[in-house]
């Protein structure tokens, strides 16, 4: 049986001309040896002890053979910008929401546009039975929590 394999950038470069995975807007710049750096879909401040949710300004499509796994970039993490991600679902469709906190002394600004964490892309050892199509599938802009529903 094989073993769940990282994208290089070769890979990732061919999967996109073929279709196969999905990344728009798509940026030469920000793809990285082993990866894809995500872009802020929009200008915010975080204050020094806040957290907030930023989405992404790229809408990325998986394939029900490809999961995605979020790292926050370092030079965010050393400003004291932590992250909290989900695992993204093969099959997962639409812009992603991050949630990041100001762990650090000062204010940090995030520019729209800005390289904010990255996307390490896993193809697994067979494609999913059952791939994502849950709550936030097409997401767009900010998505809060869907853990309740609306009648609470």
């Amino acid at each position: 049986m094989s073993q769940l394999a990282i994208l290089s950038d070769t890979t990732i470069l061919r999967y996109i001309d073929e279709g196969i995975l999905k990344i728009s807007p798509f940026s030469s710049d920000s793809l990285s040896p082993s990866g894809y750096d995500l872009r802020a879909g929009l200008d915010v401040e975080i204050p020094s002890g806040h957290q907030t949710l930023v989405h992404t300004l790229e809408r990325v499509e998986l394939p029900p053979s490809i999961a995605g796994e979020l790292f926050i970039r370092s030079s965010f993490a050393r400003e004291g910008i932590l992250g909290s991600f989900a695992f993204v679902d093969p099959g997962f469709k639409g812009q992603l929401t991050i949630s990041v906190a100001n762990l650090g002394r000062k204010d940090v600004r995030i520019s729209k546009g800005e390289r904010l964490v990255q996307i390490v892309f896993n193809e697994l050892n067979m494609p999913s039975s059952r791939p994502y199509s849950g709550k936030y599938q097409d997401s767009k802009g900010v998505v809060g929590s869907k853990r309740f529903s609306i009648d609470m």
